[in-house]
């Protein structure tokens, strides 16, 4: 008789890879090599692991059928690209080749769209946070400010009053769809009457002028019907204020159209949880089109129709490579891998099941994995369940979509922020932001004089530099 090894007896949990109450569960086993085209071995080998890679070719087809879609149903309409999305110079530049403006929330976007050579007139000024120095810069660069709260509108007032000027203004609003939770914190409330007493201050002052409407009802909006309510709201209430002869320029209907992306908490995979752009397009357009009629009634142009779309043009558009660090076993039984990149590189990991695929072949079948980030911190889970084969050491792993909101909220906590490369032309590679390093992460740091010894020597980390004399 053979001897058998004995082993710790454990529970394990019975997996299930076929149909469920909810629909199938999506197991991706094939390998992805490559990124339009280019070998991730090699992008690795040149820059490093973790890597933002983001696709020129796939961000100007994002940001064109997007466009074509509203042109087709809307005759006046503009896009103005979300900076806080992704503010990488060279994305934002290639949008702004497309035709889109700026829309930006704070002095430094603002700034940043200028020195980008986006013209004030094209810029979108929306934020809670304006300074009188870059109100006054605005104001001069002719930008259109979508006012946030009562003391900004007093603060522009002011600034028309000292300059006997007329300032024209965009009020932003907020109100409830009947689809989507109402963001109240933002702008002023239709339903209370705060949006009606906002307006009709500006109509009071001599230093003001009514420009637009603005509202912007939430985020990875699933349902077009929302927007199509709250376009009609929007119509209804522009129809009031130029009913004295007033005449606004345009309607802003804000961002929130959503990507292909797994949102936490969406039971059906996004191919069929996320409509398709032009179903969004054809209810805002009809909605815009019959609010509007008015305009047109009376041998007038309508308004022109403003979209500020972020995480719909570019989120598929990027990808994050990140590398498996270490392996272990759970308590529970399961695998689970560690990589060299986390909420640090991967922030939106905390609301989204990003999929992820090997960038080698597989060498079993899958299991319910965990995967973690490198942090010294327990909520740095990339994610806690996904079906992925046996993993190794030096594993390249493939995150797609990141393009929405990981560059701009990645941390310098800890670990260094990777580098970002450009896919071009063709399968041409360009750096778009360097990867970190100890000088620009420690750049701004001031040692005072009496700490610029440390047991005995002076403190001798580059390029922290003394203070005084």
């Amino acid at each position: 008789m053979t001897d058998l090894t004995w082993e710790v007896p454990r529970i394990m949990p019975l997996e299930f890879q076929s149909l469920n109450k909810f629909g199938h569960r999506r197991v991706r086993t094939d390998a992805q090599a490559t990124i339009d085209g280019v070998a991730i071995d090699g992008l690795v080998e040149r820059f490093g692991s973790p890597l933002y890679v983001t696709s020129e070719q796939r961000l100007r087809a994002n940001i064109r059928r997007i466009r074509q879609a509203f042109a087709e149903r809307v005759p006046n309409v503009i896009h103005g690209w979300s900076y806080k999305t992704n503010y990488n110079g060279a994305v934002c530049t290639i949008l702004h080749q497309e035709g889109s403006w700026a829309e930006v929330v704070s002095r430094f976007e603002y700034e940043k769209a200028r020195a980008l050579g986006v013209p004030g007139e094209h810029i979108l000024f929306n934020g809670p946070n304006k300074s009188r120095a870059i109100l006054e810069r605005a104001i001069a660069d002719g930008a259109l400010i979508h006012v946030d709260h009562l003391d900004e509108l007093e603060f522009i007032e002011r600034i028309g009053r000292e300059r006997s000027a007329c300032v024209p203004v965009t009020l932003r609003l907020n109100l409830n769809t009947g689809y989507t939770e109402s963001w109240s914190r933002f702008g002023f409330n239709l339903e209370s009457g705060a949006a009606r007493a906002a307006i009709a201050r500006v109509k009071s002052s001599p230093h003001l002028r009514m420009n637009g409407l603005h509202c912007h009802i939430g985020t990875f909006i699933l349902d077009p019907r929302a927007y199509a309510a709250e376009v009609a709201a929007l119509c209804t209430l522009a129809r009031e204020v130029e009913a004295d002869g007033t005449r606004l320029g345009y309607i802003d209907i804000g961002g929130g159209l959503p990507s292909r992306n797994a949102l936490q908490g969406i039971y059906l995979p996004p191919e069929q949880a996320v409509p398709d752009i032009e179903e969004y397009a054809e209810a805002i357009g009809s909605a815009f089109l019959v609010g509007t009629a008015y305009r047109v009634e009376n041998g007038e142009d309508r308004p022109a129709l403003v979209f500020e779309s972020g995480r719909a043009v570019i989120d598929d558009a990027q990808s994050l490579i990140t590398s498996v660090v270490g392996r272990k076993e759970l308590a529970d039984g399961r695998p689970a891998a560690i990589l060299d990149a986390g909420l640090n590189a991967l922030f939106t990991a905390l609301w989204y099941d990003h999929p992820v695929r090997l960038a080698s072949p597989a060498r079993g079948e899958p299991r319910d994995t965990v995967l973690y980030g490198p942090l010294c911190m327990n909520i740095d889970v990339v994610r806690r369940s996904v079906q992925l084969p046996p993993l190794a050491v030096g594993d390249r792993l493939v995150v797609n979509p990141v393009g929405a909101y990981n560059t701009t909220q990645s941390m310098q906590f800890i670990e260094y922020r990777p580098a970002t490369v450009l896919i071009h032309g063709e399968r041409e590679v360009s750096v778009i932001r360097e990867a970190e390093s100890l000088e620009v992460v420690c750049g701004p740091e001031r040692i005072p004089p009496h700490l610029s010894r440390v047991g005995g020597e002076t403190a001798r980390i580059v390029p922290l530099r003394t203070t005084g004399g």
